[in-house]
């Protein structure tokens, strides 16, 4: 067990288990008990705490997210840097990273391929409007979770456009497989950058290959510099041309040949979506030849121009007289450089002695101290000499992570002077092992096998009759493959029962009705749920898990995201114009798609109320109609996707308000005169 599993931070967040290790930093498991939810916890190395470029590039990473906001990019939730222990709290992802899936699957189809980048796109236009460039975009970063969607992660060497525009010439920054030209010279970077890797992702999803490949680091970079990609069709046939078209432009050595932005590659996507059979006219020259340095072409041009304006009689002589000239010339440079070179060695070597000079007349003898078996936090803390530290790191099962497991010099065999360095072997996982190789050897043996090399087995049952039920068939990533402790390894073991598969169908972006239909047709089963952010029309199918195209069981049930419609819906105002010339007050009542809106039937006068607003929210198309006095008066069409509406008009007949006269009074008759005293006689006797 690590020194972090089991702990809690800050009293906050319980750590329960390490689930990946970096170049830089380990990454937990662990509960937010104030919030009581699962998250990722990114805890920066022991042996870089003392590393000013590590921590620069651990606070940029923080920096970085906690600028950003987007469903495709893994969000932030706390930060710490502290003197003892530096950390990020991040959401907790539980899915593969786009490489294990490429690894899985192979060769992606291209409607999986343009699903998945599209959504990285989306994540980068979101970024680079940030102002933020992630400069390493690769399948590794790239976190893909069983509904298909999407989390871009990593952006430790991500860059702020407002601070450093260059990267270090001496440092291949990003995985060199992926990063642009520009990039690998160690150029200015930017948003164009970034695009450049999703065109090499794009190129490896469709392809199953990665477009430029070697056996070591700086060969793969001078490729990417000079070489030109075979083209994904060449690979893979089934590719449409305009996907290709997409990928080779995305992928220019020139940036200025690229898409402007993520959101002009989105662009051509989309109309690749709608039409797979459209075409772009993205047209490059293809050089067979491999790219020359161009200094020595500029070299055999020049020459080439001397030995032209040579006259034609005499050009022998001239001929030797040129090239005694320039050996000359050349003999002469190269005499100087080596003097200048050995001057400026000797200034260095005068510089450092008098400052180990005047640093040695400070320092004090003092015997080498025992660091071994120290963490190194508690080391570079009981340090009162000052001494320097040079860390590697080695990998040892049983003792804890960051022990200082050897030093030179030993402790007690000398006297140093205080601030010398001293040479500190770290336990870690930085350490590389090879996968062992498995095939055809028990499930027990195998796991067994790649545990001895500190590596994580996961077992995969498939069917496979070509190997007996419980063997290996397989390993990913295959034997030979070097990997950092820790890492997981994916053990194929064959199973004898087969069970018929059902290639699950397509159904993004067809309405709930349609992808019921297809998913009943194939004997699968649905659940769905509503999506109120979605901008699509109501009941679209916006997500499906698992994706298109996999393999499941009879009766598995498809989750779906369906668009609820309120994320496409608008606001539209209609200002009613009353008619002139009425002094009286009128009924007004108003229907919305033949139902009555009780909301705006109201009594007023056109005299006081020359014009009347009334505001409708919804989506798609409706019809309203006004009606004053039973008459219909306007009718209004409104599309609610541009905000407009179209207005019919009718007249208003109006009509005189009744006039109310006072009754008129006339004498009794002599009946009713009677009748009254009558009444009155009888009153009088009830009295």
């Amino acid at each position: 067990m690590d020194k972090y599993s089991g702990k809690k931070l800050d009293g906050r967040y319980e750590i329960h288990e390490l689930i990946g290790v970096g170049g830089m930093a380990y990454v937990y498991r662990c509960t937010d008990t104030i919030d009581d939810r699962e998250v990722a916890v990114k805890i920066l190395k022991d042996e870089f705490l003392n590393n000013d470029e590590f921590i620069r590039r651990f606070k940029n990473e923080s920096k970085a997210i906690a600028m950003l906001s987007h469903p495709n990019i893994v969000k932030v939730y706390d930060v710490s840097f502290g003197d003892m222990i530096q950390y990020i709290v991040m959401e907790y992802i539980d899915g593969i990273t786009l490489k294990e899936y490429i690894g899985q699957q192979g060769v992606l189809d291209w409607r999986e391929a343009l699903h998945l980048t599209t959504q990285i796109l989306k994540a980068l236009q979101h970024a680079h409007n940030k102002g933020v460039v992630h400069r390493d975009i690769k399948p590794h970063n790239i976190m893909l979770l069983q509904d298909g969607t999407i989390k871009v992660t990593d952006f430790g060497i991500a860059r702020l456009t407002d601070t450093q525009t260059k990267t270090m010439t001496e440092q291949a920054i990003g995985s060199v497989h992926y990063i642009a030209p520009e990039q690998a010279r160690g150029s200015k970077t930017d948003g164009k950058s970034d695009i450049y890797s999703v065109g090499v992702m794009l190129y490896e999803m469709i392809t199953g290959k990665l477009p430029f490949d070697a056996d070591s680091a700086v060969s793969v970079a001078l490729m990417q510099l000079q070489s030109t990609p075979v083209m994904p069709r060449k690979i893979n046939p089934g590719i449409p041309v305009g996907l290709e078209q997409i990928t080779m432009h995305a992928m220019q050595k020139n940036p200025e040949k690229r898409y402007p932005s993520a959101l002009d590659m989105l662009g051509d996507l989309e109309r690749f979506r709608l039409n797979p059979n459209v075409h772009f006219d993205y047209k490059y020259f293809v050089d067979s030849e491999p790219t020359r340095d161009v200094k020595n072409v500029k070299k055999s041009l020049k020459k080439q121009e001397v030995v032209e304006e040579a006259p034609a009689e005499d050009s022998d002589d001239e001929a030797e007289d040129i090239d005694r000239k320039k050996q000359h010339k050349n003999s002469y440079y190269a005499v100087k450089s080596a003097v200048i070179s050995a001057i400026i060695v000797i200034v260095v070597f005068m510089l450092v002695a008098l400052f180990r000079g005047c640093t040695s007349a400070q320092a004090t003898d003092v015997e080498v101290p025992n660091f071994v078996g120290m963490n190194i936090v508690d080391a570079k803390e009981k340090n009162p000499n000052n001494f320097r530290f040079e860390m590697t790191s080695r990998y040892v099962k049983n003792k804890e992570l960051g022990q200082i497991l050897a030093q030179d010099p030993e402790p007690g065999s000398k006297r140093v002077k205080s601030g010398s360095v001293i040479e500190l072997t770290i336990n870690g996982k930085d350490t590389e092992m090879s996968v062992p190789y498995c095939k055809n050897v028990s499930k027990s043996e195998a796991v067994k096998g790649i545990e001895a090399k500190n590596l994580s087995p996961k077992v995969i049952e498939v069917y496979d009759k070509l190997t007996p039920r419980g063997y290996v068939c397989d390993t990913f990533p295959p034997a030979g493959v070097k990997l950092t402790v820790g890492s997981t390894v994916l053990v194929i073991v064959a199973k004898d029962e087969y069970v018929e598969k059902i290639s699950v169908p397509r159904v993004t972006d067809s309405t709930l009705y349609e992808a019921q239909s297809k998913l009943t047709g194939k004997g699968l089963k649905y659940k769905y749920t509503y999506d109120d952010e979605s901008l699509e029309p109501e009941g679209t199918v916006i997500q499906q898990s698992p994706l298109q195209y996999s393999k499941v069981e009879e009766g598995t049930i498809v989750n779906l995201v369906v668009s609820s419609g309120k994320g496409s819906q608008s606001t539209v105002n209609i200002t009613v114009d009353m008619p002139t010339n009425v002094d009286y007050n009128v009924d007004m009542t108003v229907s919305v798609d033949g139902t009555l809106d009780s909301s705006y039937s109201k009594r007023l006068n056109p005299s006081y109320n020359s014009s009347y607003t009334i505001s409708f929210t919804g989506s798609g198309t409706s019809t309203v109609i006004v009606m004053l006095d039973g008459q219909t008066y306007r009718k209004y069409t409104i599309d609610y996707t541009t905000g407009e509406y179209q207005t019919s008009s009718y007249k208003f007949v109006p009509t005189e308000p009744t006039t109310v006269t006072e009754p008129t009074t006339s004498p009794p008759t002599e009946e009713e005169t009677i009748q009254i005293e009558t009444e009155q006689v009888d009153d009088d006797d009830g009295e």
